[in-house]
């Protein structure tokens, strides 16, 4: 079999997601071909494939740190959450249907076929598949019938090494407490860990990191500081995006959404020296001050309009557009700017119609057909072009459609207001496109301050893998994987 490794967390938000990142580039670098993997991943932070399907973001990044092409078999099943008790479940990058908790358990038999058949495609032609489990392996009440962490390691027969995380506190509890109420088997499948997000002077935790090997058993294969560039690289979960970016006077904000989703449109207006980028949490007033108001993308348009309107945004999104300020939204955010929301067949929640903020003089209608597309498009007012993807349900028409904010092969996509200051696009990604991202800011006033933001992403990726290089015992975990091939 394929030498393989699987990165398992003591719990959510440890830094899985960036050290397969990193080890995924580190390994290349070497001269490997290096195949990313998650058996099944929970997030609204999608990406389109090459191959036509969608995955999570944090594979599509992988995949970029691994120099592959993007395929629906590195994320074979992708959770989007829609309610608080459901999600739309994607099967190798394809809507399969809504699931309750509950249903969900009911399906995983059924799943565990699909990702096994995914790992063995992307093991096909790769010298080493670097897999991400989902979670914690810890939480052994959802053991009976798992595909993200132990059950997938026992299905494949791979190695595990667990991630715990020091900057959240308690990290030696972390480990020892995972290696306590595994059972014996699944312990016996751990082969080492690593302490990451370090901050400070590693030698003080030289005692910690003694006591976590004499009381587990497991060797360690490093310790990895915090690694300050990572803000750099598109986030995966929503929780990253609250801190607020300052760099410069011009002030961007977004409305965070109870399902906000594919969010990594953020990601190069964050890193501009003009700008700073906040995300507005619920219960907070827009500012007055703000020059451009984004509304993102939403997994449950309907239920975020909701949302928005519980926090009084819809009035603030009024007076925002008396004062003469910007307005952009992505995806449902563009749906929510029209004058309604017709979900005839429920595919989002309840069947119904909604009445949108009535900022553009369009109308929506969801379908079952979802739109997952690359595309290349071109920005009339500028003349610019740009590469972008689309990833939604619905369609919009209106009069504000004959003001297209672009063409993509000389048919129009998206709207533009009477007044020209509200705008509506179903293409994410536009602002990785330096010419346009230009072209948009100098609206604002703003003098983009990045050349080319795609490689200051791929500069980062090198980075993030002479850091992990450095701190971590990459020669033993290859071995490790190499073992179990």
């Amino acid at each position: 079999m394929t030498p393989r490794l699987m990165l398992q967390g003591c719990g959510s938000n440890v830094g899985k997601s960036m050290l397969v990142a990193g080890l995924a580039r580190a390994y290349a670098n070497r001269g490997l071909k290096v195949a990313p993997f998650k058996p099944q991943n929970m997030s609204n932070n999608a990406a389109v494939t090459d191959d036509g399907g969608e995955i999570g973001r944090a594979q599509a990044l992988q995949a970029l740190a691994a120099r592959l092409p993007t395929t629906v078999h590195m994320n074979p099943v992708l959770l989007k959450p829609e309610t608080e008790r459901g999600a739309q479940v994607v099967v190798q990058g394809e809507r399969l249907r809504h699931a309750t908790a509950r249903d969900y358990t009911a399906l995983k038999p059924t799943l565990m076929r699909a990702v096994v058949d995914s790992f063995g495609r992307i093991s096909q032609d790769a010298d080493l598949v670097l897999i991400e489990g989902a979670g914690s392996p810890a939480e052994i009440n959802l053991r009976a019938g798992d595909i993200a962490n132990m059950g997938f390691a026992e299905a494949t027969s791979t190695p595990v090494i667990l991630i715990g995380d020091i900057d959240r506190g308690g990290v030696i509890a972390q480990v020892v407490g995972t290696k306590a109420v595994l059972d014996p088997a699944d312990a016996a499948r751990i082969k080492g860990f690593i302490i990451n997000k370090f901050r400070g002077d590693v030698s003080l935790f030289d005692d910690g990191y003694r006591m976590i090997e004499q009381h587990t058993g497991w060797p360690g294969f490093g310790v990895a500081p915090w690694f300050a560039d990572a803000g750099r690289l598109p986030a995966e979960d929503a929780s990253d995006l609250r801190a607020t970016v300052h760099h410069g006077p011009v002030r961007i904000v977004c409305l965070q959404l109870s399902r906000i989703a594919n969010f990594d449109d953020l990601d190069p207006l964050r890193a501009e020296p003009g700008c700073t980028v906040e995300m507005i949490a619920p219960g907070q007033p827009i500012p007055g001050d703000a020059a451009l108001v984004i509304i993102p993308g939403s997994k449950s348009t309907r239920g975020d309009l909701v949302y928005l309107r519980a926090q009084g945004w819809d009035i603030d999104l009024l007076a925002h557009r008396r004062r003469g300020g910007m307005i952009l939204g992505i995806c449902g955010g563009y749906q929510m700017l029209g004058q309604t929301i017709n979900d005839p067949d429920g595919i989002e929640g309840p069947a119904g119609v909604s009445d949108g903020l009535g900022l553009l003089d369009v109308e929506t209608v969801m379908t079952p057909r979802k739109s997952l597309t690359k595309k290349t498009a071109r920005h009339p007012s500028s003349g610019t072009d740009l590469t972008g993807y689309e990833i939604h349900i619905g369609v919009t028409t209106g009069p504000d459609n004959e003001r297209p904010l672009f063409e993509v092969n000389g048919t129009p996509e998206g709207a533009v207001s009477l007044e020209g200051n509200v705008f509506g696009t179903y293409l994410h990604g536009m602002f990785s496109a330096d010419s346009f991202r230009a072209a948009f800011l100098a609206k604002l006033g703003v003098r983009a301050g990045q050349d080319n933001y795609a490689c200051g992403v791929d500069a980062t990726l090198d980075l993030l893998a002479q850091h992990l290089e450095k701190h971590l015992d990459l020669d033993v975990m290859l071995s490790l994987a190499r073992e179990a091939g």
